[in-house]
């Protein structure tokens, strides 16, 4: 499996949320999917990506063959589609499980099963365990793996590179939460935050050179 930048996993992951809580509007436009991503709910971390990002998320998603242009009859303007479950062969459980995943980084069990109600709803966490341990052991790419803290995680960014993002995040957490935190450090922390976050749209950009 060709891991994909933050960026293309946002996109992807905001394509399969629409299709699965609101099909009526889907597929997206750019715009649409621009404001999906940039949503300040249900998203971990905000982000507010402009247009011309969106759009080079989209054309190497096209080129990977997970996102679909749909255009013609009944669509005035171009909207854009997800492919995943017939690339990947894959049901609304699967596709339910990555999407929060995608979104929302690491999750528990439990918090997988309640996140995922409007695109499944899962008996138990049983069920949900059966499906993560059926996304751990798929061959030759497994597409998800436990995490810390009891947690799981997609592996479209890549084994070494969603442990790094883990730790980053974990270290942001225990900076922002510790009362005895100085101002100092919590303002160090989100400036390695930013940081990373300017060298991965540089990165994504330089794709494009």
């Amino acid at each position: 499996m060709e891991p994909l930048h933050p960026i293309e996993v946002r996109v992807l992951g905001s394509l399969l949320e629409k299709d699965l809580t609101t099909p009526e509007y889907y597929p997206l436009t750019l715009n649409a999917l621009q404001n999906a991503c940039n949503q300040k709910s249900s998203r971990e971390p905000v982000v507010n990506y402009d247009e011309t990002t969106v759009a080079q998320g989209l054309e190497l998603l096209r080129q990977k063959q997970l996102v679909l242009k749909v255009s013609g009859a009944g669509h005035r303007v171009e909207k854009y589609a997800h492919r995943l479950g017939e690339t990947l062969n894959l049901g609304r459980r699967e596709l339910a499980i990555l999407c929060v995943l995608m979104l929302r980084g690491p999750q528990t069990v439990g918090e997988l099963r309640g996140r995922t109600e409007r695109m499944h709803p899962f008996e138990d966490m049983e069920e949900v365990e059966r499906v993560l341990e059926g996304l751990a052991a798929r061959q030759p790419d497994p597409l998800a793996a436990p995490a810390t803290r009891g947690r799981w995680r997609h592996l479209w960014s890549g084994g070494a590179a969603a442990e790094a993002e883990e730790e980053a995040e974990s270290s942001a957490a225990r900076a922002h939460f510790e009362p005895q935190a100085p101002l100092e450090g919590r303002v160090a922390a989100l400036e390695r935050e930013v940081d990373e976050l300017k060298r991965q749209m540089e990165s994504f950009r330089r794709q494009f050179e």
